[in-house]
């Protein structure tokens, strides 16, 4: 009989990309207004539906935009190593050859016309500075990741133990 359980593994970093709180009144705001709006137009609704349903569909958008995680995961046993994952994409540590962090005044450069068409993105607007993550893999065209991350320090610690 086969053993399927998975290898343990030790997070050395992990952190959701959620909105700012400060997204949510707005959000939840304009839901209401639209609620509002639907309510006047459509006389035949009870008034509590436009609200149980838009208020709620915001909260979901909301939620949603911040489902992106950053993690740093190493493996404890003999043939395990350490990976980066975000989201649902991983990259083993063995196949980068350096990282840097971008500094929120250089993310439009690394984002514009320096962007390599090949790399990996994941950016998300809210979060002000991002990770470089170079890699040197001969079987992956992928130059490079650039990652959003509000602790770039914490992962390239984290990358580099």
């Amino acid at each position: 009989m086969s053993d399927t359980r998975a290898a343990p593994q030790v997070v050395r970093y992990s952190e959701r990309l959620r909105v700012p709180w400060w997204w949510w009144p707005p959000g939840l705001g304009l839901a209401a207004l639209i609620a509002v709006e639907v309510n006047m137009g459509v006389r035949s609704l009870p008034d509590w539906v436009p609200y149980a349903v838009l208020l709620p569909v915001a909260a979901v958008v909301l939620v949603w935009f911040g489902r992106t995680e950053v993690r740093v995961v190493s493996g404890t046993g003999p043939d395990q190593e350490t990976e980066l994952w975000v989201g649902d994409a991983h990259l083993p540590v063995s196949v980068i050859s350096r990282s840097a962090e971008v500094p929120r005044s250089a993310k439009s450069a690394a984002l514009g016309r320096q962007l390599d068409p090949a790399a990996y993105v994941v950016h998300r607007a809210w979060v002000g500075p991002m990770v470089l993550v170079v890699l040197d893999d001969p079987d992956d065209p992928t130059p490079y990741w650039l990652i959003s991350s509000r602790h770039p320090e914490r992962v390239l610690a984290a990358l580099r133990s």
